[in-house]
């Protein structure tokens, strides 16, 4: 068989390359390794299968290659999903992008797939439950901002009291202080009587 082949591109040969190109990414490869790896399973050239790739093929998985690139970040934390079975993941990963009349790969398992679904559920859970527990953390915060602001300008009108109240207090010492001095200079503060007139000033009063 020739490797510079020029026939059209068949179904089963669409599904390898998106195999090794997803397993590329999950794995941290590089997609024109990814291209040579299908150029010898195919006998074609690299450059044959990137175009393949990046004008029809792509177009296809693009759940997949965002799913292979979470994977891959993921992978460098915790252990891979499907461990112990790489090409099951590959075939759960096909079965989900295939188009209606695709054939699911030979090594595909569906106790694998239910596996990967079960996952693929919690994350989705996982998700929500996230997500409902910031909506609830924005709620508190609006509330308390808005317990905050109440605060302050109930504090503002406690502090103007306080200063109305603070003159009062001077005032009154002040009239009190008016009033024994008025009362030594009269030399005897039993007969000396004072008494506010309208105007909040003392006047002496005679007995």
């Amino acid at each position: 068989m020739s490797s510079n082949r020029q026939d059209a591109w068949s179904q089963d040969e669409d599904v390898i390359l998106a195999e090794v190109v997803l397993r590329h990414i999950r794995e941290g490869g590089t997609q024109l390794k990814a291209f040579e790896e299908v150029g010898r399973k195919l006998s074609r050239t690299s450059a044959a299968c990137g175009f393949r790739w990046n004008s029809f093929v792509r177009k296809q998985y693009k759940s997949g290659i965002e799913l292979a690139k979470k994977q891959r970040k993921q992978s460098k934390k915790h252990t891979p999903l499907l461990k112990n079975h790489p090409q099951d993941e590959d075939a759960s990963l096909n079965l989900i992008q295939m188009e209606p009349g695709q054939n699911v790969h030979d090594s595909f398992s569906m106790g694998s797939m239910i596996q990967y679904l079960q996952r693929a559920e919690e994350a989705v859970i996982n998700e929500e439950t996230v997500k409902k527990e910031n909506s609830q953390l924005r709620e508190q915060i609006s509330q308390l901002t808005a317990k905050h602001q109440e605060a302050e300008t109930e504090l503002k009108e406690l502090k103007s009291k306080f200063t109305l109240l603070e003159e009062d207090h001077k005032s009154l010492l002040t009239i009190f202080e008016k009033a024994r001095k008025m009362a030594l200079l009269q030399g005897n503060e039993e007969k000396v009587k004072f008494q506010m007139d309208k105007n909040g000033n003392l006047q002496r009063v005679n007995k």
